[in-house]
C-alpha cells in the first residue's frame, strides 16, 4: 500500500513539474519564410506541419489566468542562419487596432504590440527581447531578471533598450487582425558553444484598448520573476553565429581658414589637411564571448541624449549609454548598486573589452584611456594634460535559481601618477 501511495505521489509531482515547465520543440526548415506565406492569417499549405505552433495564450492583465479576448497563434522555425517567428494576431475589431509607422524603438504602450523573449543560456536570469507594433516597427532590449519583473504590479523594469541588434521584421494589418514576421540572425545574439542548444522562451501580446496582456506560457502575478515561468525551447542543433567579425573604420577630412585678429595686420590661419581616422572591431569567440576593441572612436553618429532639467537638482543626472563600444554585454558589469557608469569615460582614444558567459560564470573586463580629465584642468594643476586610464573587471557565479556571488575591481590612474 505504501508503494502504491508513493508511486501515485511521484506521478503527481512529475505531472505538476511538466505543467509548470512547458516545452516547445522547434523544427529546422530548408526554405526561407516571409510574411506573404501567411496570407489569409494561415501558413501556406506546404508549410503546414513543418512549423512549431504555439496557441493557448493566457491573460496576466487585467485578469490573472483569464481567457484573452482575442486569439493569438505563433509559428516558429529555424534554418542555418536565423530564427523565424511569426505572430498571427486575430482581432474581432481590426479597425480598432492602434499602431503607427514611426522610427525604430519609438512606438508607445498605447499601441498594439507583441514580444518574444529568448533566454539563450537557460539561466532564467537574462534574456533577449524582440518586440514590434502591428506595423513591424522594431524595439529590442536585453532583459535582466535581477531588477526586472515585479509580480505585484506585473511590470517590467529590467529592460536595457540601449541594446540594438540587427534583425528583420515586417507587419501587416488585415481584415482579421494583423501579422508580424520576424527573422533573428544567430550572429546577432550570444549563446553557448555546442552541438545542441537548450533555450527558454516566452511570447506576449498587448491589446491597449482593453488594457490586456496575455502570454504563452502564462506569466502569473502570484509568482515572483518572469523568466522562471518561461517554456523550454528544444530542437536547436548545429547552429552558430559563424566567424562573426565586425570592422567599422572611419575617416574624416576637413580644410578651414581662421582669421587671427591678434596679428598685426590680421591674417588668415589655414589648415588644408585636418585628418582623423579610427576603427571599431568586434570578434565573437566560441559563440558566447565577445572581444571589442577601438582606436580613436568616432561617436559623432551616436544618437543625442534627451535633454534633462538640471536646475535646482540636488544630485547629478544620469544619461543612458549609447556608444557602441560600451554596449555589448553591458549587463555583465552591473552590480546591485550602480558602481560602474561608463559615461564618466568621456573621451577615450583606445580601449578593449572582453565579455561573455560560460556555464554559471560570467566575466567582463575593460581597459580604456580617457583624455577628458586632462583637458578639463587648466595650467599646471594636476591632472592637466594627463590621460586617465580605467580598468574594470567584473566576475559572477550563479547560485541556485536566482542568486549569485560576484566581485568587482575598478581602478583609475593618471598618466604621470607617481
Amino acid at each position: 500500500m505504501r508503494w502504491i501511495i508513493a508511486l501515485i505521489f511521484l506521478s503527481c509531482v512529475c505531472c505538476v513539474g511538466f505543467a509548470e515547465t512547458p516545452q516547445l520543440l522547434i523544427p529546422k526548415i530548408d526554405q526561407k519564410i516571409t510574411i506573404n506565406d501567411f496570407a489569409g492569417m494561415h501558413p501556406r499549405p506546404d508549410l503546414v506541419g513543418k512549423l512549431a505552433v504555439v496557441e493557448g495564450f493566457v491573460e496576466s492583465t487585467p485578469t490573472d489566468g483569464g481567457v484573452p479576448s482575442q486569439k493569438t497563434v505563433v509559428y516558429l522555425a529555424y534554418d542555418d542562419n536565423q530564427m523565424y517567428v511569426v505572430f498571427v494576431c486575430f482581432d474581432n475589431d481590426p479597425h480598432k487596432i492602434s499602431s503607427a509607422i514611426t522610427r525604430r524603438e519609438n512606438f508607445g504602450e498605447d499601441e498594439d504590440w507583441i514580444e518574444v523573449y529568448f533566454d539563450t543560456f537557460d539561466d532564467q536570469r537574462r534574456a533577449y527581447c524582440f518586440s514590434t507594433n502591428a506595423y513591424g516597427v522594431q524595439w529590442d532590449s536585453r532583459y535582466s531578471e535581477a531588477n526586472g519583473y515585479s509580480a505585484a504590479t506585473a511590470g517590467y523594469g529590467g529592460h536595457q533598450p540601449s541594446f540594438d541588434a540587427l534583425w528583420y521584421s515586417d507587419g501587416k494589418i488585415t481584415d482579421q487582425g494583423y501579422i508580424i514576421w520576424m527573422a533573428i540572425p544567430f550572429k546577432s545574439i550570444r549563446f553557448p558553444h555546442g552541438t545542441q542548444q537548450l533555450w527558454r522562451t516566452l511570447f506576449g501580446r498587448s491589446i491597449p484598448r482593453t488594457n490586456e496582456y496575455s502570454s504563452w506560457p502564462h506569466v502569473s502575478k502570484q509568482i515572483q520573476g518572469m523568466l522562471t515561468q518561461t517554456s523550454e525551447l528544444k530542437g536547436l542543433k548545429n547552429i552558430s553565429p559563424g566567424k562573426s567579425m565586425q570592422f567599422i573604420p572611419y575617416s574624416s577630412f576637413r580644410s578651414f581658414r581662421l582669421l587671427d585678429q591678434e596679428a598685426t595686420p590680421p591674417r588668415f590661419i589655414s589648415n588644408k589637411a585636418d585628418t582623423s581616422v579610427g576603427i571599431d572591431a568586434k570578434f565573437v569567440l566560441k559563440d558566447a564571448f565577445v572581444f571589442d576593441t577601438t582606436f580613436n572612436p568616432d561617436f559623432s553618429q551616436v544618437e543625442s541624449d534627451v535633454p534633462q532639467v538640471t536646475v535646482n537638482q540636488r544630485f547629478e543626472v544620469f544619461f543612458p549609454e549609447k556608444r557602441p563600444f560600451f554596449l555589448e554585454n553591458a549587463q555583465y558589469f552591473e552590480t546591485p548598486l550602480d558602481l560602474v557608469f561608463t559615461r564618466r569615460i568621456a573621451d577615450p582614444q583606445y580601449g578593449a573589452r572582453l565579455t561573455g558567459k560560460s556555464g554559471p560564470y560570467t566575466i567582463a573586463e575593460m581597459f580604456t584611456n580617457d583624455e577628458a580629465p586632462g583637458k578639463q584642468q587648466i595650467g599646471d594643476t594636476p591632472p592637466s594634460g594627463d590621460n586617465a586610464y580605467f580598468g574594470i573587471v567584473r566576475f559572477t557565479r550563479d547560485i541556485a535559481t536566482q542568486s549569485y556571488v560576484g566581485a568587482l575591481f575598478t581602478n583609475r590612474t593618471f598618466e604621470n601618477d607617481t
